[in-house]
């Protein structure tokens, strides 16, 4: 697997080989990246089901200033650490259940990419949950599998884009 733009472009990353984590393909995560590119001026990226960390480092290499990387598995943890050492990249790596994570930070992010095992099919009670940490114009990003039921709309989050790949859905909302 590989970065695909920006500053680190071409740079190999290490996958986490876990049966609960699905590593974003390059080209699905290229065309991630190009659906939210207008909206690309972001100071704070949080991958909350990192895995990899493979979407938070192409969101830094694409110029956002702060990752944070969480995911509750030790094993990704050490994926990620070894990721952003070989890529030197200063993540701030969290090794906590999603709701521990949104409850001990104190910081709203303008990019939110979440992309929870399958089996967390609770996509309102995810998106209800990131509401806080969320800032003003933010953007969440969720992949999801493509046969979810997913809102439009939800609080003050529209639903701006929509695609399908493969197996999986991504949706794109706005604050």
């Amino acid at each position: 697997m590989r970065i695909i733009a920006g500053k680190l472009r071409h740079r190999i990353i290490k996958m986490t080989n876990l049966e609960t984590t699905r590593e974003t393909q390059d080209k699905v995560r290229g065309a991630i990246f190009n659906m939210i590119g207008p909206y690309l001026d972001f100071n704070n990226c949080l991958d909350l089901f990192a895995g990899s960390g493979a979407m938070g480092l192409e969101a830094y290499s694409r110029g956002v200033k702060n990752i944070y990387l969480n995911d509750s598995s030790l094993k990704a943890i050490k994926i990620i650490e070894e990721n952003s050492k070989s890529l030197n990249v200063d993540a701030k790596i969290y090794n906590l259940d999603y709701l521990e994570f949104i409850k001990k930070i104190d910081i709203k992010f303008d990019l939110i990419i979440l992309d929870p095992p399958y089996k967390m099919d609770n996509i309102e009670e995810i998106l209800d949950s990131i509401l806080p940490i969320l800032a003003e114009s933010g953007i969440i990003v969720f992949e999801m599998k493509k046969e979810s039921k997913y809102p439009e709309s939800f609080n003050r989050l529209k639903l701006i884009k929509n695609k399908e790949y493969g197996i999986k859905r991504v949706v794109v909302y706005e604050y």
